[in-house]
């Protein structure tokens, strides 16, 4: 029996339309058109109105290494109430293994150079960040609007670009079927070209969210 934390690849397949990348370096799916314009519009309001920054969790020094704007977006908004319960229809882990989940903003010239979702064991931003609630597993991002030139998300190791697309969903597992994690995952929030780029990204942890 699958544990409430975990998600798989048939639980994942059983949606129509779901795809999953022909690989076997990782676990890396797709599905088109998730979420439906009026919420896509809604989530897209709440990013613009309070954004921030985007930080890593530890820094390398590079200023230049993630040059977008994140939104901690408020669990309470029926918007992301509806969003969470979708999601929960669509991978089956239990709510409460979910982060809070996050929205980003990337105007022209903005990227997120090659990184890992995982935070990499027996360093300081592991166990700052892993002692409550464990490593992460599933990755999940939303794409909320078409873009005009670039914003393409590349998984390098497989060569791999996913354009963005007005509701489509881009999902993978972080780690290897051993449990260990997967550097198979890094990917690139490429830079826009041309528009702006919205994104949702909801991660999932081993264990229940403490913080």
């Amino acid at each position: 029996m699958l544990a409430a934390s975990e998600s798989s690849t048939d639980i994942l397949l059983s949606r129509p339309g779901m795809q999953r990348v022909p690989t076997d370096r990782l676990e890396l799916f797709q599905l088109r058109d998730f979420l439906a314009p009026d919420l896509r519009a809604e989530l897209i309001r709440l990013i613009d109105k309070n954004r921030r920054p985007s930080t890593i969790a530890n820094a390398n020094g590079d200023h230049y290494f993630r040059t977008s704007e994140t939104c901690d977006l408020d669990p309470h908004e029926l918007a992301v109430v509806e969003l969470e319960g979708l999601l929960h229809g669509l991978n089956g882990i239990a709510p409460q293994f979910g982060e809070p989940v996050q929205g980003q903003r990337y105007a022209v010239g903005q990227e997120f150079k090659p990184h890992t979702d995982y935070f990499t064991p027996n360093t300081p931003d592991y166990d700052k960040f892993c002692t409550v609630a464990g490593q992460r597993s599933w990755t999940f991002m939303i794409y909320l609007n078409d873009v005009e030139s670039g914003g393409g998300t590349r998984f390098k190791v497989i060569n791999k670009t996913f354009q963005p697309e007005a509701g489509k969903l881009v999902c993978w597992n972080n780690r290897r079927p051993d449990g260990t994690v997967n550097p198979a995952t890094l990917h690139h929030g490429m830079k826009v070209r041309k528009g702006t780029k919205f994104v949702i990204t909801k991660w999932y942890r081993e264990k229940p969210w403490g913080w």
